[in-house]
């Protein structure tokens, strides 16, 4: 596959889908795909910096029919842009995406950003914040990212939602990995712990977690919300993560009965001779704007 044609200097990524999936009018595109292959502040295994062109080389097998939604997302025009190459600290990079997200919601499309590590969410939930006053954040992560601090940064990986929370009112659904630190400033009514998901029997929290999110919605994806025996491939995988079929409902009930503006996907870390989880997050992505088109 070729990819789509990059500014001088930056490398060109495999195009969401395939050359197949290529917009023929890319301005007019419905989504766009915001590479973003940063990995400077992870603090164990490194190696997200190669997720999203990973997703995306994975992306071109995907059928572009989806069953759930009868339709084909494809057909609405997702335009891959080149990546956001970025050697500097994460406070710069968030300018970075902020100003790229804040250029696709500007004409009206659904920016989709591949990380990399999870600080590359900042900027884009700034830029929504500004286009959208009032937007809500939903976090589907093992962690919860809130620590006002990290390793001599306010924009390290995990502290990703302390900064959203400054501008939004966010929901947080998978956590199970927290510091001592973190527990005060969570919100028992806001946070959706995976174990007392898995001890329900039925999916009345997600209507819970609709009732809180306001009319717009940004939703960030940390890969590490499956459960590591789907999806192995992340930085951190943690233990008793959320299945497929949760994640998806929890989508598919958020995008008809909200508004998703924008969402990113992040912390794929390819693992040699393990390609399902390349293409298990490539095909999340495209159930999510699947989801987002069939919600008008």
């Amino acid at each position: 596959m070729n990819g789509n044609p990059s500014t001088p200097g930056e490398l060109a990524y495999p195009p969401f889908l395939g050359e197949e999936g290529v917009p023929a009018d890319p301005a007019a595109a419905a989504a766009a795909i915001i590479p973003v292959p940063y990995d400077l502040t992870s603090t164990w295994r490194k190696g997200a910096d190669r997720g999203p062109s990973a997703l995306l080389d994975a992306s071109g097998t995907i059928e572009l029919y989806d069953i759930q939604t009868a339709s084909e997302p494809w057909k609405r025009g997702i335009v891959t842009l080149p990546p956001i190459l970025h050697n500097g600290g994460p406070e710069e990079l968030a300018e970075r995406v902020r100003a790229a997200t804040a250029e696709i919601l500007a004409r009206g499309a659904v920016p989709v950003v591949l990380g990399g590590e999870h600080s590359v969410t900042i900027g884009a939930v700034e830029a929504a914040a500004d286009s959208f006053p009032g937007v809500g954040v939903l976090q589907v992560d093992a962690h919860g990212d809130t620590r006002e601090s990290y390793e001599g940064s306010t924009h390290n990986h995990a502290c990703v939602m302390a900064r959203a929370r400054e501008r939004c009112p966010i929901v947080q659904v998978g956590i199970r990995a927290v510091d001592a630190s973190e527990m005060p400033g969570l919100d028992p009514d806001r946070v959706f712990w995976a174990h007392e998901i898995a001890a329900r029997d039925d999916t009345g929290w997600m209507d819970r977690v609709v009732t809180l999110l306001p009319e717009h919605v940004y939703l960030t994806i940390d890969l590490d919300a499956f459960d590591p025996s789907l999806l192995p491939a992340t930085g951190t995988p943690e233990p008793g993560g959320l299945g497929w079929y949760e994640v998806n409902e929890l989508v598919r009930r958020v995008a008809r009965e909200r508004r998703i503006v924008g969402f990113d996907v992040v912390e794929l870390l390819p693992l040699a001779g393990e390609h399902a989880s390349d293409f298990i997050a490539a095909k999340l992505v495209h159930r999510v704007l699947a989801e987002v088109f069939a919600a008008g």
